[in-house]
């Protein structure tokens, strides 16, 4: 079965975030040095992830570009009116937690290789070890930020569900079609990009700073079609 990886992780996420809701009335305290424990490590995980690029220059192109994107659309105040509405039909009592934590959960287990590596080898070979893997760790992961950042968390399923579900029903033709130079460059690119984003995500977390993140997601489609435009040129005009 194609989407069998896929949809082990998206229940691992609904599972870890349903456990991390039972465990979400700890004392203020400890949640609040909590909370600063996962900002460290998610800005380090970000960093790591920004170190990825072969070309800083297309990851500072892509961040401003879909910086200006996002705050023409206004990504984030849409995104949060969604969640303030969810919120409502919930009766959720702790209001901002539902975008704050879709948006950061969202990036955190989407962006980077092991969701485009696992879908691809599950689509073409049936080999689902990868998204095995990453489904035990983004459900220890959505466990620990819904005991923070609140239910919304568990809404992260859904895009990862689609992408890495939408990459492993078409990995045959992606393989056929998109040359292994490329598709390493946009690998790196992307978790580049996406990087600086979950970085933005720790310091939004530590309390730091107040980045609106939801507007910097068009980045992400900036950096492909960046890389998608660089590799044409090199490949088929010089």
């Amino acid at each position: 079965m194609v989407l069998l990886g896929t949809l082990v992780n998206g229940i691992c996420i609904i599972v870890g975030s349903l456990i991390g809701r039972f465990l979400s009335r700890i004392p203020e305290k400890m949640k609040s040095t909590v909370m600063h424990g996962i900002s460290l490590v998610v800005m380090v995980l970000g960093l790591q992830m920004g170190f990825k690029s072969g070309n800083f220059l297309i990851v500072i192109l892509s961040i401003v570009i879909g910086a200006v994107l996002g705050e023409w659309w206004q990504l984030d105040d849409k995104l949060n009116s969604l969640g303030l509405w969810i919120e409502r039909k919930l009766g959720s009592s702790n209001k901002g937690n539902i975008s704050q934590g879709f948006v950061t959960a969202t990036l955190i287990f989407v962006i980077g290789a092991m969701a485009i590596i696992g879908a691809l080898d599950s689509g073409i070979r049936g080999d689902h070890q990868v998204l095995y893997t990453k489904a035990v760790i983004d459900g220890f992961t959505a466990l620990i930020l819904t005991t923070t950042l609140g239910i919304g968390v568990i809404l992260s399923f859904i895009p990862v569900v689609l992408y890495q579900g939408l990459i492993a029903l078409f990995a045959t033709q992606i393989d056929r079609l998109v040359p292994t130079e490329l598709m390493d460059m946009f690998i790196n690119e992307i978790t580049a990009t996406g990087g600086i984003m979950i970085f933005a995500i720790g310091l939004n977390l530590s309390g730091i700073i107040k980045i609106r993140v939801a507007n910097l997601l068009p980045g992400i489609l900036v950096a492909a079609l960046i890389v998608s435009s660089i590799f044409i040129y090199n490949q088929y005009i010089i």
